[in-house]
This record gives structure tokens, C-alpha cells and sequence, in this order.
């Protein structure tokens, strides 16, 4: 078989999220196919959604049930076990792709040798193939047979990974799977699926639509969550030690682990989880400066840092409490002046 195509469902059945994410794959240009579409425990109807999908085509759609709600991480890994296809793709239930995605992908990479083909992407608040606002996923220069430098390129700047598709020995044929129980399980083993693949394309035009709204998991801020992206970054770490590959791209590592692990949780628990916990905020930046206890001297974190962020960073890891002060009474004002200016 030549593509698996795996769905991990969970609560997508109301507005018609997910049958316009199933129809997407139903349609899809390219011969000899399966979708696998894994319901992690849902409590909508979307397990009956499935099923219908299967009664309609059973030639190519699988709808399983997973007994344990193990989040999308556990549920891509019961599809990749079950999964025949030569070429793997994955696919979020509430997003959706133009007809020709995975022929277009898959084309790219059987013309040209690739082993990892990945497109650009746009984000979009409506059920329509209009085109939203276009995210550069990867970049020309990362593309080809790949060296160290590449390499490096796409640690950096890896992309999303449900806008790619992967042979088969990449991603299956290892014994490493997702983490399951969290979220951000992607993060966790990017570099090692990209430091496997031997020739990356891409093709820059956005083939895919990431539907934006509120459940999504980019809006969603929780202390759940945060503690998900802090576990998804030791992870990343573990697999680069497991691997043997952390201290050839020690650098990139370094900045990849801080803006996961550390900044971007640390902004965002700011922003969005009430109360704020001072133990927690504590923890977090004992934790990173005990992993990588340099990283502000990181040649990327000097240049991809905003000024504001490294002097908050430097205020949080001198003293939490006076950090969540100054944190709480600057956004406090912020927030002051947008309102007098209405």
C-alpha cells in the first residue's frame, strides 16, 4: 500500500469539524490508500461519525476505538501500528487538506528520492478551501540531500509535522513512538524523524488549512498543558541522548529546549493560567538552568529573543517573586492604557 493516513479523533463531531476534515481524506487524488481514524475516548458523537465514514468506504477507511483516552499522542501511535503504507501521513480531525495534497507530496518526493516532503500551510476560521493567511512552513534551503548544516536548519525550523509525509522507515520502523497522556507529544520526537530522513522537499504552496478556534490547542492555556510542553521538551532531550545526536547539535538543542521548555511556557502560564503559582514558575526556571545552565549565551537565543523577553528571563531566574510582580503590574498597565485609548 502506498499512504496510511492517520486521524486521532477526540470530541470533533459538532459544527461538522470533522466531516470536513474526513471528506478531505475520502476525496483524496492518489490510488491505493488508507485512512486509520483513531477515537480516543470521545464523549461527542464523533466514534458514530467514524463509523458512518467506515460503512461508506470501507475499502479505504479503518475507524477504530482506543479504550483509554491517551490523547493524540496515544492514539497516532495505534494508528502507526496498524498502518501498511509505504509513505505515512498524519492529519489534526479539525483541519483539512486540498484534493491533491498527498499525490502532490508523495509525487515530490518518488520524483526527486526524498524520504520527507512537507508543503506551506494557512490558517483559517472557516469551513472553505478560500485561501487564509499563508504560513512559510519550511524554507527552499532546507531542502535537497541533506548535510549538517541542513540538519541544523530544520532543528531550528522544523515545521509542522502533520504538513509532511514520511516513508515508512522513518517513523514506523524504529521502536520509538509518541509519547501518550500529553500534549505537544509532536515536539517530543521531531529531530529524531528529521535527523533519520536522508533527502527533504518541499513544495511551497499552502495545501493544507489549520482550521483557528478556540478549543484549539494553541488557544487552550492550562497548567495541564504548560507541565505537557515542559515533559514534551525532556523527552525531545532523552531521544537526542538516546540517539546520539545531542552534543553534534548541541546549539540548536539548547535554543530548541529553551523557547519549548522554558520561554514559551513561561509567557504563556503568565498569560493564561490563573492563579499563578509561584512554585510552579520556581520550578520551571531551577529546571532550565539546570539542563542548560549557558543557554542565554546561546548564539540563537541572542538573536531570536526579543529584548523584552531575555530581560524578563534574566528578572524570573534572579527572583521568581519579584518576576510575577513586575509581570502582573506591566500587563496591568498594558492593559490600562489600551482601554483609556478606546
Amino acid at each position: 500500500m502506498k499512504l496510511s493516513i492517520i486521524v486521532p479523533v477526540y470530541n470533533m463531531a459538532a459544527d461538522g469539524k470533522l466531516e470536513y476534515c474526513l471528506n478531505s481524506l475520502v476525496t483524496q487524488t492518489i490510488e491505493d490508500y488508507e485512512i486509520l481514524a483513531v477515537d480516543d475516548c470521545s464523549t461527542d458523537d464523533s466514534w458514530a461519525v467514524l463509523q458512518r465514514y467506515e460503512q461508506l468506504y470501507p475499502e479505504k477507511f479503518h475507524a477504530i476505538h482506543s479504550g483509554v483516552n491517551q490523547k493524540q499522542g496515544g492514539a497516532k501511535n495505534i494508528g502507526m501500528e496498524l498502518a501498511k503504507g509505504d509513505w505515512i501521513g498524519f492529519i489534526d480531525s479539525d483541519d483539512w487538506i486540498t484534493p491533491d495534497f498527498y499525490e502532490r507530496l508523495i509525487g515530490k518526493g518518488e520524483e526527486t528520492g526524498a524520504d520527507m516532503v512537507g508543503c506551506d500551510y494557512h490558517l483559517t476560521g472557516e469551513h472553505s478551501m478560500k485561501i487564509g493567511r499563508v504560513v512559510h512552513n519550511n524554507k527552499q534551503e532546507q531542502t535537497g540531500v541533506l548535510n549538517e548544516e541542513k540538519y541544523r536548519s530544520l532543528i531550528l525550523d522544523s515545521g509542522s509535522l502533520v504538513v509532511k509525509v514520511y516513508r515508512r522507515e522513518i517513523v514506523i520502523d524504529h521502536p520509538g513512538r509518541f509519547p501518550a497522556g500529553i500534549f505537544y507529544e509532536d515536539n517530543a520526537l521531531a529531530n529524531s524523524w528529521m535527523l533519520r530522513a536522508k533527502h527533504f522537499e518541499y513544495i511551497e504552496e499552502p495545501l493544507y488549512y489549520y482550521y483557528q478556534h478556540d478549543t484549539s490547542t494553541v488557544h487552550t492555556i492550562t497548567a495541564k498543558r504548560c507541565e505537557d510542553r515542559m515533559e514534551a521538551g525532556r523527552i525531545m532531550l532523552q531521544e537526542a541522548r538516546d540517539y546520539g545526536y545531542l552534543e553534534q547539535y548541541h546549539g540548536e538543542l539548547e535554543f530548541t529546549f529553551a523557547t519549548l521548555f522554558y520561554v514559551n511556557t513561561l509567557f504563556t502560564y503568565m498569560q493564561g493560567v490563573r492563579p499563578v503559582r509561584y512554585g510552579f514558575v520556581k520550578r520551571l526556571g531551577r529546571e532550565m538552568a539546570e539542563t542548560f545552565p549557558a543557554f542565554q549565551e546561546n548564539v540563537y537565543y541572542r538573536e531570536r529573543i526579543g529584548a523584552e523577553e531575555k530581560k524578563l528571563v534574566r528578572m524570573q531566574l534572579k527572583s521568581t517573586a519579584f518576576f510575577i510582580l513586575y509581570y502582573k503590574l506591566l500587563w496591568g498597565y498594558r492593559g490600562l492604557r489600551r482601554k483609556l485609548k478606546r
